[in-house]
């Protein structure tokens, strides 16, 4: 029927043009595509088989120019679309046959037990910041004087020299966790040391262990893979444990860094040795038997004294053992009995024990203090083996006589009865992990795998493998690459 006069004539069907049309009949005439389907978008056949006839802009077809169809290391399976790189291979991938990884693996500890005071002298006009707030003790008594300034009301205590200025707490600034400028920095850092010969780019990889209990639940354990390790020509892991911008970083980020290698034996440990005193339990055994003696009244601060200096390294311990049993002389022998209810295990012991002997991991605990506590604690955790030292008892008074009875489980004991131990066990001492906080426990933390220095004395931090210094020594499982959901399944 002929159109009438004057009226306007029908808009033409919309159809697709030439220069529009796809490979696919289905796309060309499908009337509804998702929004998170673009339009640029093409399916594999499209991109191996029939890109170069199908009608599209050159920048799209850069986009998969890369992607020739048979990968081969030459031509990588890689695509690059709206700017990001996806690419089929990557550090964590297993290597080519002859080939062998070589990954350093990094764990960050976010201490949040111990807050590092800015050096900067803040502002009465400043905001407060939220480090600040999460922290009331960062708060200054003065905040017109900075901590590093050298004392003034007396000559005799005015040092020769300044004191030496701390690295700025940078956490302070970008977030009180592991931030990710932190892992910038870090990664930073790992690209100036030499990589091995033939190694051109740095890789990384990352991911968070656990997360704090703030609203927003930042990271406070990080993992980060880095390959390839730095070069061992140049520097050993021993070394890079111990390097100075290491140390400095952890100071700036406040955080504690673990570097393992990444092998096989990291991740599945077979014994974990721990020491007691300051470990296992919060307190020094022998001074909690000093404080029960009122006579002479100093003798619990004469104990005290010679424990501490035995624990920096300060004294010989076998010797120290001996001159502090000495000072116990006269005491009843059922004082160990009555020391049981006042032993106050470390937070975290207990899970974590749970924990290992899930994963089939066997457990000791040797002790420089006294066996009838530590095999009666032992006894109560479920721990496998224990030895410590065993005093001698007057038959006749029921006495301490203030000797020791056989060797004393210092240094040199601890570390053979580790080496006996997983012996007896069959276990690698690569999978042999050891926990102290003193001196006495430096040798058989370096003949185990893995040493961890739990909130230990400053040689032993040096010293150690690893460094815990948190509040619950459940966070020795996260050097074990678990994370915290996995930790909490662990310890159900």
């Amino acid at each position: 029927m002929a159109e009438e006069a004057g009226s306007s004539p029908r808009p033409a069907r919309p159809s697709i043009a030439a220069a529009m049309r796809r490979s696919s009949y289905l796309q060309d005439h499908q009337q509804y595509r998702p929004p998170h389907k673009p339009e640029n978008h093409f399916g594999i056949d499209t991109v191996v088989e029939d890109l170069q006839t199908t009608s599209v802009s050159p920048r799209q077809i850069t986009h998969y120019k890369e992607f020739k169809g048979i990968p081969s290391q030459e031509n990588p399976p890689k695509i690059v679309e709206s700017g990001v790189n996806h690419e089929l291979s990557h550090p964590d991938c297993t290597p080519r046959p002859g080939a062998h990884t070589n990954r350093l693996v990094a764990t960050l500890f976010y201490k949040m037990t111990a807050p590092r005071v800015s050096n900067a002298v803040p502002s009465p006009r400043q905001a407060s910041s939220p480090r600040e707030s999460r922290f009331p003790s960062l708060h200054a008594t003065n905040p017109d004087i900075p901590p590093t300034m050298a004392p003034s009301s007396s000559l005799d205590t005015f040092p020769l020299e300044p004191p030496a200025t701390e690295p700025e707490p940078l956490d302070h600034v970008y977030g009180s966790y592991v931030s990710p400028m932190c892992i910038t920095s870090f990664l930073h850092l790992m690209s100036t040391f030499p990589l091995p010969p033939g190694s051109v780019d740095l890789a990384s990889a990352h991911r968070c262990l656990k997360l704090d209990d703030s609203q927003d639940h930042h990271p406070v354990v990080v993992e980060l893979t880095v390959s390839p390790a730095p070069s061992l020509d140049y520097l050993s892991l021993a070394d890079l444990r111990k390097h100075e911008l290491i140390y400095r970083f952890e100071r700036e980020w406040n955080v504690d860094v673990a570097l393992r290698s990444d092998n096989l034996w990291r991740r599945y440990p077979r014994l974990v040795v721990f020491d007691m005193d300051s470990t296992l339990i919060t307190q020094e055994v022998i001074d909690l038997l000093a404080s029960t003696i009122k006579n002479p009244p100093d003798l619990a601060a004469r104990v005290a004294d010679i424990t501490h200096r035995a624990m920096l390294g300060e004294l010989e311990f076998d010797s120290a053992f001996r001159e502090r049993v000495k000072l116990l002389t006269g005491l009843p022998g059922d004082i160990f009995h009555e020391l049981r209810p006042v032993l106050e295990v470390t937070k975290g012991v207990r899970p974590l024990l749970r924990a290992l002997k899930r994963l089939g991991v066997k457990t000791a605990v040797l002790s420089g203090g006294f066996l009838p506590l530590t095999g009666w604690l032992a006894g109560e955790l479920g721990i496998d083996y224990a030895h410590a030292n065993e005093v001698v008892i007057d038959e006749a008074t029921g006495r301490l006589t203030g000797e020791v009875k056989g060797r004393i489980v210092g240094k040199e004991r601890k570390r053979e009865l580790l080496l006996e131990i997983a012996e007896k066990e069959g276990i690698p001492l690569e999978q042999v992990v050891a926990v102290g906080d003193g001196a006495n426990d430096l040798l058989m933390m370096e003949a185990a795998g893995l040493g961890v220095a739990w909130n230990a004395k400053p040689r032993v931090q040096m010293e150690a493998s690893a460094r815990l210094n948190g509040d619950s020594l459940l966070d020795l499982l996260h050097l074990f690459g678990f994370t915290d959901e996995e930790v909490q399944e662990l310890i159900a």
